[in-house]
């Protein structure tokens, strides 16, 4: 995997780049849906491709490691295989996950023992299995195993998890390096910046990420109910630390005034169940702002969705046809739009991309920010 810097704006951090894999090139900023357990919930492949245009798709080494398991993507030849994509794919290394099982862990130094939100059968990940479960998975960027720490989060335990997520580091590199590939195609693993909402820690956590000198750096432990303007202090102050010359991925974020603002601070990726999960409750975000759609205002609206949108979703249906089909219950209601908030999710960092490739992106993102705030 290589990345370059195609070109930045010059009042901002903002850059557009490429990232080539194996897989495909991935154009910068890029957001990636989120397909958890090989699927992003309600949205099929040829969508994915043909509506949402999805350069690459995140998947989740808890999920996928509990099922289908590692056994059966190794026989297949790897999760593109088993999911009909051909194009890249990132593993979030379970992490986070095993963070949300706080009443079904215990975190040790050796790792995390948890037990199974499907069945309660219990299991140990340590930084060298996470690795290799990641390598059987297959997918194109890998995640270093890591702690993420609550929000709010007392110094004392924000600094002992930080250390302890440096230390698994080490292991995880040394068994990336040591483990062979399985398949007939490369894979790059990303280190992740910890430090909860300290200055000192996530400055200190950059640097120590840096040395390892891996193809990109992710930025972990954010948008976890911590106030807006301290997501972005510390994405500043860590992306000011993190080499210009490697991508850098901020985990789990965000709204789509998040990723403007911190396209602006000089994120190349990102990733958020937001746009999915938002859908299947009936909001959907528009290049005007957000509607919920299931609200009687909109029953008499005939007019489409987003007439600025790119996708058929968009420019095909009414506003009154896809809230009959939500206060119908009907399946498609939430599949159209899961699709459109998909839609909009990647036209924002296109037009962001072509925005700092222009000259014009700090200008138009503070005109884009004002309007997706509000609420039509």
């Amino acid at each position: 995997m290589n990345f370059t810097v195609k070109s930045k704006d010059k009042n901002s951090k903002a850059r557009s780049g490429l990232i080539n894999t194996d897989h495909g090139t991935i154009q910068t900023p890029i957001f990636m849906p989120v397909g958890t357990v090989g699927t992003v919930k309600s949205v099929s492949q040829k969508d994915l491709e043909d509506q949402v245009n999805a350069q690459i798709i995140l998947g989740n080494t808890y999920h996928l490691y509990l099922r289908p398991g590692t056994q059966l993507l190794e026989k297949i030849g790897g999760i593109h295989k088993f999911i009909s994509w051909d194009k890249p794919i990132l593993t979030d290394s379970g992490g986070y996950q095993v963070y949300s099982l706080s009443g079904r862990r215990k975190i040790t130094e050796e790792g995390v023992k948890f037990k199974s939100h499907i069945d309660g059968s219990n299991h140990f990940f340590r930084p060298e299995n996470v690795i290799n479960i990641q390598k059987s998975i297959g997918a194109d960027i890998i995640m270093a195993f890591d702690e993420c720490t609550p929000y709010p989060c007392d110094y004392s335990y924000a600094k002992d998890s930080m250390e302890m997520t440096h230390r698994w580091l080490k292991r995880c590199v040394d068994s990336f390096n040591d483990a062979p590939n399985l398949y007939d195609y490369s894979q790059a693993l990303f280190p992740i910046v910890q430090g909860s909402t300290y200055s000192e820690l996530r400055k200190k956590s950059a640097e120590h990420i840096s040395s390892f000198d891996m193809p990109g750096n992710a930025i972990g432990g954010l948008s976890v109910g911590e106030p807006h303007d301290l997501m972005y202090k510390h994405t500043e102050e860590v992306c000011s630390i993190l080499p210009e010359s490697k991508p850098r991925y901020l985990m789990g974020v965000g709204t789509p005034s998040n990723l403007l603002e911190c396209i602006s601070l000089g994120i190349d990726m990102f990733d958020c169940v937001m746009p999915t999960r938002n859908a299947r409750n009936g909001m959907l975000f528009t290049s005007e702002g957000f509607i919920n759609i299931k609200n009687k205002k909109w029953e008499n609206d005939f007019s489409v969705i987003d007439p600025n949108g790119k996708s058929e979703i968009d420019l095909r249906y009414s506003k009154s046809y896809l809230r009959h089909l939500f206060i119908s219950k009907e399946m498609l209601g939430p599949q159209l739009a899961s699709v459109h908030n998909l839609a909009f999710y990647l036209w924002l960092v296109t037009e962001s991309r072509k925005k700092i490739e222009e000259g014009s992106f700090t200008e138009w993102k503070n005109k884009m920010v004002k309007k997706l705030v509000f609420r039509l």
